[in-house]
């Protein structure tokens, strides 16, 4: 009997020692780095695939990213200029795989045609994080993280303030939609009329989209104020937008209440215009520059072996009450 329990005893202890090994190996494996070469002291190269540089916003995503990036000694920020083109930003995605940059940053000019790019990168073991606008698939399977507003939520909160202050009594509001094929212009549109429902007086009676260009929206909405001469607010899915719309409505001597998208700071930003009286409110949409080079940090120097797949950055609402004290911020 004696005999018997100790070799019980012994294949007891086999059988928990194996398991242990396996527990330490599991451990082990689930720990491994997102990116081999990881180093506290290394020098990192990070490609960033900007959509168009020519509008405001992009380049102030720009700057926030170069001057995070600067504080980071190990840090080397390559900046392309996608130029409002998907096959031109294509290439310069394909170049950075190339050139074997350590992490990629982009913000697709458009979702679907930068897709494949996307996994390209991926499928070089080059981690991909997504700003302000996504491609095709999820964060943290199709490409490693996004990091930006919640544009859905963003608009809401414009059709709720249209529907509450703007418009409280009803009557009609239009709207200007971004590029189709970008998704900030879809939730932003979806978001904005969303939030005006819970005012069933307000009808929204046009929307256009303007792809994110003031001339195109300046001519947008002076077509919509002949057709419908009563619309008393408008929804611009970016400032530039609403500066193309202000132009319209002073053109067709309209006294028009206009919202903007973005709170771009400085003498044509979103903020300054509110101030002076000329919109009714903009709701700030941050570059997630910070975020995204701290998240850098925790993949490339910190050796992490998981990051959040969504990180969403808070907006403000820019209106008459805060306008000047926001200014120059």
């Amino acid at each position: 009997m004696r005999t018997t329990q100790r070799g019980l005893s012994s294949a007891l202890k086999a059988v928990l020692l194996a398991g242990a090994g396996l527990c330490i190996a599991g451990t082990a494996q689930a720990a491994n780095p997102m990116v081999k070469a990881c180093a506290k002291d290394g020098q990192f190269v990070i490609g960033f695939s900007q959509a168009n540089n020519a509008e405001p916003y992009r380049q102030h995503v720009n700057d926030e990213l170069t001057a995070a990036a600067k504080e980071v000694p190990g840090f080397t920020l390559q900046i392309a200029d996608g130029a409002g083109n998907v096959n031109t930003q294509t290439s310069q995605v394909d170049n950075f795989i190339t050139q074997k940059v350590d992490l990629l940053l982009i913000s697709p000019f458009e979702a679907a045609p930068l897709t494949p790019a996307v996994k390209r990168a991926m499928d070089a073991g080059i981690p991909v994080i997504e700003l302000d606008r996504k491609t095709v698939g999820d964060p943290g399977k199709d490409y490693t993280a996004f990091i930006g507003g919640d544009n859905f939520k963003i608009a809401q909160e414009a059709g709720k303030f249209t529907a509450s202050k703007l418009l409280p009594d009803g009557g009609e509001a239009a709207v200007l939609e971004g590029l189709p094929s970008s998704t900030p212009a879809v939730e932003r549109l979806n978001g904005f009329k969303d939030g005006v429902k819970a005012n069933p007086k307000i009808q929204i009676v046009a929307e256009q989209a303007a792809d994110w260009v003031p001339d195109k929206a300046q001519t947008a909405f002076s077509a919509m104020l002949q057709a419908h001469p009563d619309i008393k607010v408008l929804y611009a899915s970016n400032d530039m937008m609403a500066a193309g719309a202000l132009l319209a409505a002073k053109g067709a001597g309209k006294d028009v209440k206009i919202i903007g998208t973005d709170g771009l700071p400085g003498p044509a930003g979103g903020i300054e215009a509110v101030a002076k009286g000329d919109w009714a409110a903009t709701f700030t949409y941050p570059t997630g520059a910070k975020e995204a080079i701290e998240m850098s940090k925790k993949i490339l120097l910190d050796c992490a072996s998981s990051v959040e797949p969504t990180v969403t950055v808070d907006t403000t609402a820019i209106t008459a009450e805060n306008a000047k004290q926001l200014m120059g911020k």
